[in-house]
């Protein structure tokens, strides 16, 4: 018995970045742009005397849930459905904190603005260096440029209607290169510095950062070629070991390396999908 809520969540790809070290949680992050897509995290929790927490399909840990529940002193039972594979630059942790964080505060009425829901999903990404730009990018759809750290950094919102497509290889520990004062050199040195204005202008920044800053894994090389060679435009999913391209013909390049999976730009940032009291 007692209240219960399903949200959801868009994912988000990011194209390009630049870590911004900040006096807090909050003013760190990155500016960059990149793609919130319409494949993300469902939450459905409902009040509990203790947390239990069940993941579809096992490939987030417990631990992001517990964080939230944690956070918020509220026991709940949790069921987790997770779109795409985490740690492989589809901003799924980002997508299952807003998630969590919008169903608790459903089921428990908290009263947290969505403001109040981003900057909570914020602080437990860049504290546990899981992501720097996702959880202010997936607050609302559309492709994204933020040139500013935290949740407030997002300068524009647009929306193309042509499809992606996408390819992974696996993960990459977000972690690892975020934490890494060498590998963030680099990424700065890449960081392209036009803003873009149009759909084509995002790939051309991304793929250029893609090629500049020491992050391409070798696995990719031919998947960006063939793309390429097609007139396809395509970059690094950042960040993880795969790859996404626009357009219809983009399906046709990379089933040749695998299987390739369909995605559009999110209207919108987490929602409501149903709300209950039994």
């Amino acid at each position: 018995m007692g209240r219960s809520c399903i949200t959801f969540a868009p994912g988000h790809i990011s194209g390009y970045f630049k870590r911004i070290d900040g006096i807090s949680a909050q003013t760190t992050g990155s500016l960059g742009a990149g793609i919130v897509i319409d494949k993300g995290v469902t939450v459905e929790m409902r009040e509990a005397s203790e947390i239990r927490i069940e993941i579809s399909d096992g490939s987030m840990d417990d631990w992001l849930i517990r964080e939230v529940l944690s956070s918020l002193d509220v026991t709940a039972e949790v069921r987790v459905m997770v779109d795409l594979p985490i740690g492989a630059g589809f901003g799924m942790s980002a997508a299952g904190l807003l998630a969590a964080y919008s169903a608790a505060n459903c089921v428990f009425q908290l009263g947290m603005t969505p403001a109040d829901i981003a900057a909570a999903a914020h602080e437990v990404e860049v504290s546990h260096g899981t992501g720097l730009g996702d959880v202010a990018a997936a607050t609302g759809g559309g492709l994204v440029v933020r040139t500013h750290p935290g949740i407030s950094g997002v300068t524009s919102r647009f929306y193309p209607d042509e499809v992606f497509w996408t390819i992974s290889f696996g993960g990459i520990s977000t972690h690892d290169v975020i934490t890494s004062h060498e590998k963030m050199q680099q990424v700065t040195a890449a960081f392209p510095e036009r803003e873009p204005a149009s759909l084509a202008e995002f790939m051309e920044n991304s793929l250029s950062f893609t090629e500049k800053s020491g992050l391409l894994p070798p696995d990719l090389l031919p998947v960006l070629a063939a793309c390429k060679a097609a007139g396809v435009p395509a970059s690094m999913t950042m960040l993880g070991n795969g790859v996404f391209a626009v357009g219809p013909a983009a399906e046709n390049v990379l089933k040749q390396f695998g299987e390739p999976i369909l995605l559009h730009v999110s209207r919108s940032g987490p929602v409501i999908l149903e709300e209950n009291y039994v």
